[in-house]
C-alpha cells in the first residue's frame, strides 16, 4: 500500500508515502502535482488521508484523486477522520440543505474502495457514504480514562444525541455511572438555555463529559457548571474533534482538563492533551484498531 497524506502535519506512517506539490492558482483554484514513479501498480491500494475543513482541502482531494486514476491506479481508499458537515444530518428549519447528504454524494461520486471515517456525528454519516468504515471513539477515551486514572469515574451525555455512544462507552470500558444531561437550544438563532443534570449529588466524582465535537463550546460549560451545582469533583471534557472556535481561554476554572483528538487540527495549550490519531490508532501497522466498534480480527491489518 502506498500513502498519499495530504494534510501535512496529519501523517499516517508508511514507507511508501507518495510526495507531492500543492499551491493556489491567482485565480483562487487548488492544484497539486504528484511525485510517482514509473513503476505503477494499477492493483496497489492508495490510501489518501485528508482533513477537510475547508472547501480548498475538499477539492485538494478530489484533484489527488483524479491525478492517481488519471495515473493508472484503480484502487483508492481515503481516511476523513472529521467528517464535514456532519452535524448538519437534518434540516430544522425551511430553507436549509441536508449538508451531510452534499459532502457523502461528493465523497461517494469518486468511488473509493473504502471510506474511513472517526467518530461521525451521527449515524446518518454512515448511512450516506459507500463502503464506509468506522474508527469509533472507544479507544480514544479508554486511553484518556486511564489519563485520568479514575476507576470510578462518571460519564457525563451532554445532550439527548450523546446518550446512545456514552451507553456503548460505558459496556465496552466497564464504566459503572453514566448520567444523562439536556438541554434547549433555539433552532432558529442557535442558543442554548435550560441546562440540566439528571443526578441529586455526584458527591465529589469526578466526571468525564464525552462528545463528538467541540465548537464554541457552550453546552459543555454550561454542563459543567450545572456538575459543580450537584457537587461534582474535577470534570474533564473528552471531544474527538477539536474545532475550539471560541478559543480555549473560556473553560479556565470551568474545566479540570481537555483530551481532544488532531482530527481538525493541532493544539498547542498546556491544559489540552491532544492524541494523535495516526499513533493512537495505528492504522496500516497494527491489529487491534478499532472498527465499527470492534478490534480488528487478529492475523490481518485493519486496514
Amino acid at each position: 500500500m502506498k500513502i498519499l497524506n495530504l494534510s501535512k502535519p496529519f501523517k499516517m506512517p508508511a514507507g511508501n508515502a507518495i510526495r507531492f506539490e500543492a499551491f493556489i492558482f491567482n485565480g483562487g483554484e487548488p492544484h497539486i502535482k504528484l511525485e510517482l514513479d514509473d513503476t505503477i501498480d494499477p492493483q496497489e491500494e492508495i490510501l489518501i488521508t485528508q482533513r477537510i475543513c475547508s472547501s480548498d482541502d475538499l477539492i485538494l482531494l478530489l484533484l489527488a484523486t483524479d491525478a492517481l486514476r488519471r495515473s493508472g491506479y484503480k484502487k483508492i481508499s481515503v481516511f476523513i477522520p472529521y467528517f464535514p458537515a456532519a452535524r448538519q444530518d437534518r434540516v430544522m428549519v425551511p430553507g436549509e440543505p441536508l449538508s451531510v447528504k452534499v459532502y457523502a454524494d461528493i465523497i461517494n461520486a469518486q468511488q473509493y474502495e473504502r471510506v474511513i471515517i472517526f467518530d461521525p456525528h451521527s449515524d446518518v454519516t454512515a448511512a450516506l457514504l459507500n463502503n464506509v468504515k468506522i474508527i469509533t471513539n472507544e479507544y480514544f477515551i479508554k486511553m484518556v480514562v486511564e489519563e485520568i486514572g479514575d476507576e470510578n469515574i462518571c460519564l457525563i451525555a451532554p445532550d439527548a444525541g450523546a446518550v446512545k455512544k456514552a451507553h456503548s462507552l460505558a459496556m465496552k470500558l466497564n464504566i459503572q455511572t453514566i448520567i444523562t444531561c439536556e438541554k434547549t437550544r433555539n433552532v432558529s438563532n442557535g442558543k442554548l438555555s435550560d441546562f440540566k443534570v439528571h443526578a441529586d449529588n455526584l458527591n465529589n466524582k469526578t466526571c468525564l463529559i464525552v462528545d463528538d465535537i467541540c465548537d464554541g463550546g457552550r453546552t459543555f460549560i454550561g454542563i459543567a457548571n450545572e456538575l459543580k451545582n450537584k457537587n461534582a469533583g474535577p470534570v474533564f471534557l473528552a471531544v474527538s474533534h477539536g474545532i475550539f472556535s471560541g478559543g480555549l481561554d473560556k473553560f479556565n476554572g470551568i474545566l479540570d482538563g481537555v483530551f481532544t483528538t488532531d482530527s481538525f487540527r493541532e493544539i498547542k495549550n498546556k491544559n489540552v492533551k491532544q492524541f494523535e490519531l495516526a499513533k493512537t490508532f495505528q492504522v496500516l501497522k497494527t491489529y487491534d484498531t478499532y472498527i465499527d466498534g470492534q478490534p480488528a480480527p487478529a492475523g490481518r491489518p485493519c486496514l
